[in-house]
């Protein structure tokens, strides 16, 4: 049987900030590219994944869609592509939209096909006319999203607006150091350096040809800062622009200020008008059904919204290697009710799937939705030393397994089409006395099993126990007891 899980794409892949667009007869995926064990953000090329419209179990590798030295601000190679989007222009054209690092610019690079590649077309600028002799303010160029809109006008969205939970300070330089940079670096750390960061999301229309601004940049949502009395108190603007019309409303999707949500604001028009209408997504769970702390590490957020045929889905990334640098793509389904309000989404471990998993065979344990121990923080500081420590997907040699699985460690997945009673086998390696009690609820309750450990082995071994699931669709949770530290790298239902 076909399956999927998340996250979607093959475990060795890391693209984050993921936006899906439907292109023809297959939706298509839009992010930056982070890799295993990442040292900072985006270290790749952009590479484009996509899938049927009709079989979103079937993702393909597109291949390289653009490379970093192909902008000419970046010959030298310096920077990052941070997160992009994607618009099919009134040409038919594709145009990729991106941004360096903090290097206050967005590039276009444009294609005659959704999948790439795409090659530099220009950088969006404000022509004279515009200007009228004034300095732009427009804030942080950053996280660019696009819409090419029914009538053939195109809107382009953008901002950075640190506040509260997640204040970012660039880095700074003494004139003696910038001095002995080469001098393309000088520009760029003279520009990054002098970039005032934003207040607010942005929004601009550009021209038809889709680099030339046709007004001013306004204010489209409030940044942290400035939600006093606005509805979007607590769920200010921080990052992540994103933009879908559906069902003739207009919805812009944001990270907020605590950086591992997702938000959306509704409208009736593309650039005025947002309401805030609620959470779409955590990547701990955090606000769902009023839960305070995460059930999975947590960091910043990225993702969109698409409509496939009558169902919505919201796109995401978790956080993997115990670091906000290597970041993987999730989705889950929403309802879109008939109000316009969407609830938020459960994480689950099922995805795209279109239903419950089944309990039968093997699985790899990185699929895990509930990754939690005594050391899990409700905060986002992966300078933290205690963040390094805490329990975490890993991926070594191509292979990923969950790393420092010790005493109070939850483990957990949802959800299984469970039909009966089974042997469930677990791949463990390391050294640990205890037990592991397997049950449909986090809390222990409904328990389907229990498993007594005494390893001490380096390399992979599988253990047994017989559990005894409800029938139907139910969650499947881990919980460990004991003294030492495990790996865990698959787990299998062997019938009876």
């Amino acid at each position: 049987m076909e399956q999927i899980y998340n996250p979607y794409l093959p475990l060795w892949e890391y693209i984050p900030d993921g936006e899906p667009h439907v292109f023809g007869d297959r939706v298509y995926i839009y992010g930056s590219h982070d890799r295993a064990d990442g040292k900072a953000y985006c270290e790749q090329h952009y590479q484009v994944w996509s899938a049927p419209i009709d079989n979103l179990r079937n993702w393909r590798n597109e291949g390289v869609s653009y490379l970093r030295t192909q902008d000419p601000t970046n010959a030298a190679d310096t920077l990052q592509l941070w997160a992009p989007d994607v618009t099919r222009g009134t040409d038919g054209r594709y145009y990729l939209y991106y941004c360096f690092s903090f290097y206050p610019e967005i590039g276009v690079a444009v294609s005659d096909s959704p999948a790439g590649p795409f090659t530099f077309y220009g950088h969006v600028h404000y022509p004279p006319e515009i200007l009228g002799g004034k300095t732009v303010q427009e804030g942080m160029v950053f996280d660019p999203a696009v819409l090419t809109d029914d009538d053939g006008r195109v809107y382009l969205y953008y901002g950075f607006a640190p506040a509260c939970e997640k204040e970012i300070i660039l880095p700074r330089f003494t004139e003696e150091e910038i001095a002995a940079m080469p001098e393309e670096e000088q520009k760029k750390i003279r520009g990054m350096m002098s970039t005032v960061f934003g207040e607010y999301a942005m929004v601009v229309e550009l021209a038809p040809d889709m680099v030339t601004a046709r007004e001013l940049p306004r204010q489209l949502i409030p940044g942290g800062h400035h939600t006093a009395g606005t509805g979007f108190e607590g769920h200010g603007f921080f990052e992540a622009s994103s933009i879908r019309k559906l069902r003739g409303k207009y919805y812009f999707v944001y990270s907020s200020h605590k950086s591992h949500e997702l938000c959306y604001a509704v409208s009736d028009r593309p650039d005025s008008g947002f309401r805030f209408g609620g959470i779409l997504v955590s990547n701990g769970d955090i606000g769902l059904n009023g839960r305070e702390t995460p059930v999975y590490p947590i960091g910043n957020n990225h993702g969109g919204l698409v409509e496939i045929g009558d169902q919505v889905y919201i796109f995401y990334h978790r956080q993997t290697n115990a670091t906000e640098f290597s970041r993987q793509g999730c989705a889950e389904k929403v309802t879109l009710r008939p109000d316009g309000t969407i609830p938020q989404a459960e994480i689950t471990s099922c995805g795209l799937n279109g239903g419950p998993l089944a309990a039968s065979g093997a699985y790899p344990a990185a699929i895990a939705c509930h990754l939690t121990d005594p050391t899990v923080s409700g905060t986002i500081d992966y300078t933290n030393p205690a963040l390094a420590r805490q329990i975490c997907v890993t991926e070594r040699a191509g292979r990923s397994f969950i790393t420092r699985v010790g005493d109070g460690a939850v483990v957990g997945y949802k959800y299984f089409a469970f039909t009966g009673p089974a042997t469930l086998a677990l791949e463990l390696r390391g050294t640990f006395q205890g037990r592991v009690e397997i049950s449909h609820r986090e809390d222990g309750t409904e328990p389907m099993g229990r498993l007594d450990l005494d390893l001490s082995v380096e390399n992979w071994q599988m253990v047994t126990a017989a559990i005894a699931p409800h029938e139907g669709r139910g969650a499947l949770y881990f919980r460990f007891t004991g003294e030492g530290s495990l790996d865990m790298r698959s787990f299998a239902f062997l019938p009876r």
